[in-house]
């Protein structure tokens, strides 16, 4: 029983925009998703995004969407947006495969920090983040202006 990691293709957004709509509904914002799969594949098209993939006997387990981003006081940056595997596969190391893929792409691609957000009700979510000696900030506040309300 194998996982193999490898980067995304356009061929694969599909089965990603179901796992973030997966996420969503776990996260309880399901009818906040408004990007399209058009959107998705624009996007990736246009360089915004880059992801992995987790496969098992050649079907996706499990993603990791992230992007390059500039901090203006520690330099590039990657930005870890989205990471999530299938129900049926959790608690195997897919998650901590996926975590350390995500790493290596921001070594590689000579970021000297990696960022993401995590729910502060996600306690399974937060304890993984703990034993990977993740930093969680608890003084910045995040925001967000919506330019295309929905």
């Amino acid at each position: 029983m194998s996982i193999h990691l490898r980067k995304g293709r356009s061929s694969d957004l599909p089965f990603i925009y179901k796992l973030v709509q997966e996420l969503a509904e776990y996260e309880r914002a399901a009818d906040q998703v408004t990007a399209s799969l058009d959107d998705y594949h624009r996007d990736f098209q246009n360089g915004d995004f880059q992801f992995i993939v987790a496969e098992k006997e050649n079907t996706i387990v499990g993603m990791a969407l992230f992007y390059l981003t500039y901090s203006t006081w520690k330099g590039r940056m990657m930005y870890l947006e989205d990471f999530v595997v299938t129900f049926d596969h959790r608690r195997q190391g897919i998650g901590q495969l996926l975590f350390d893929g995500v790493l290596k792409e921001a070594r590689d691609q000579h970021c000297v920090l990696m960022k993401w957000q995590v729910l502060d009700w996600n306690t399974p979510a937060i304890e993984f983040y703990k034993r990977n000696s993740a930093i969680l900030e608890d003084e910045w506040l995040n925001g967000k202006i919506f330019l295309n309300p929905a």
